[in-house]
């Protein structure tokens, strides 16, 4: 029997050196297998801690136009000179407060009164000259009856009497042509006393002296345009003047609500309603901007001239009206219903005072937190609508929570009202 020859152990090692090989792969896979199920599982937050939730609340709503005006006095006037000469006097500065007819200037008057005096003495030496010619013409009538009477005893001439007649006549006339004289001279009397007047310049109206444009001793020349020396206004009512572009005024009508506030305000609103839209726009580097104009009390006189003003135009206001954030909606409709050129319906009062557009509102859909945690979307329908936040006509109510976003930073804990959490776990 023939013996078969001894394996070789240097074949054996080979293969034992695989198997290890294999299982030491094997163990690293499925230990990154089991690495990545845990960290997917026990260290990623689920969907709903990473989102952001705003509950739903009461809130008011404005639809809005915002511009930028300036405010002016709605009554005012440029108080300025209408005779030439020099300015002796200012008896106002600004600030003051004056009434109608008080003293505000003063102009030398020695020119005005001297022409005055010699218009006088000239409308004197006229009169006298009238009654020089009465007693003439009182003469000339008497030789005129004085002729007749002789013609009649044939105890004169035709001509003596014919030049007497002549004499008559003429003094007649040079009394008519002194009485004209007269009448011209009695006009520039009074308007020489009417310049002597202007030399005292008066208030025209009650008000505020806003600025003093002249200074004493300054010399005025009103015979080409009247020079300005101070301005009053009234302060009691400012007007506001608002620039607004032409993509925007088209959604503006007279008589409806604006408010503004001022760079020192501190927060104060002031109410109004629109006055008018003015027809000629104003172009600054090509564009086109309209003044809107409205009235604002002004009692306690804490408005100024040329204060800056940012002015909302309400064109559509929801009054205690549930809202959601615009960043909460998604396929949200067009506005619908617009009318010639673009504008939308008008608004209509609701029992509750707020004005809302008309029509049935806009279709859109949010991601709503449902009773057992899961996000759920739901169909809305969307009223007044702002730049941040719309008003929910239907299909949510008070208190749920819908997604507003998503998560980057922080833990999650209760928001402020009205802005996006994240419920606590």
């Amino acid at each position: 029997m023939t013996t078969s020859p001894p394996v070789s152990r240097s074949r054996k090692r080979p293969r034992r050196t695989n198997r290890i090989l294999l299982g030491l792969i094997f163990l690293a896979v499925a230990g990154l297998g089991g690495w990545a199920g845990w960290k997917h599982w026990w260290s990623t937050p689920n969907e709903s801690a990473r989102l952001q939730f705003v509950e739903i609340q009461r809130t008011t709503i404005e639809d809005l136009v915002t511009a930028t005006g300036t405010l002016q006095p709605r009554d005012f006037v440029d108080v300025g000179a209408q005779v030439s000469g020099v300015l002796t006097r200012i008896h106002v500065e600004v600030g003051s407060e004056v009434r109608s007819g008080d003293l505000l200037a003063e102009i030398d008057p020695t020119v005005l009164q001297s022409r005055v005096d010699a218009t006088r003495a000239q409308l004197r030496n006229q009169r006298a000259q009238l009654m020089d010619r009465e007693a003439s013409l009182q003469l000339a009538e008497i030789q005129q009856r004085r002729q007749r009477n002789l013609m009649a005893e044939d105890a004169t001439t035709e001509e003596a009497l014919q030049t007497a007649e002549a004499s008559v006549r003429s003094a007649r006339a040079q009394i008519e042509a002194l009485k004209a004289q007269i009448e011209q001279t009695e006009s520039n009397l009074r308007a020489d006393e009417a310049n002597l007047q202007y030399s005292r310049i008066l208030a025209p109206m009650d008000g505020t002296v806003v600025s003093v444009s002249a200074r004493q001793g300054q010399t005025l020349n009103a015979s080409q345009q009247a020079p300005t020396i101070l301005r009053i206004a009234d302060l009691g009512t400012m007007t506001v003047q608002t620039q607004v572009s032409e993509a925007d005024v088209g959604r503006l009508r007279p008589g409806m609500e604006v408010y503004f506030t001022t760079l020192g305000g501190t927060g104060q609103r002031w109410n109004s309603q629109l006055r008018t839209i003015e027809p000629t726009p104003t172009v600054v580097n090509n564009v086109v901007l309209y003044n809107a104009l409205f009235e604002v009390p002004n009692d306690d006189r804490r408005l100024m001239t040329q204060m800056t003003a940012q002015v909302f135009f309400i064109i559509a206001k929801a009054e205690n009206a549930l809202s959601v954030p615009m960043a909460a909606l998604s396929a949200l409709a067009p506005p619908s219903g617009r009318g010639v050129g673009g504008r939308r319906p008008e608004a209509t009062s609701a029992p509750d005072g707020a004005t809302r557009p008309a029509g049935p509102g806009r279709s859109a859909t949010v991601r709503v937190q449902a009773d057992d945690g899961t996000i759920q979307e739901r169909d809305v329908r969307i009223g007044v609508t702002s730049r941040v936040a719309a008003q929910v006509l239907s299909g949510l109510n008070e208190g749920d929570m819908v997604v507003a976003g998503t998560r980057t930073t922080g833990n999650p804990g209760q928001a402020q009202a009205g802005q996006p959490r994240t419920p606590a776990r």
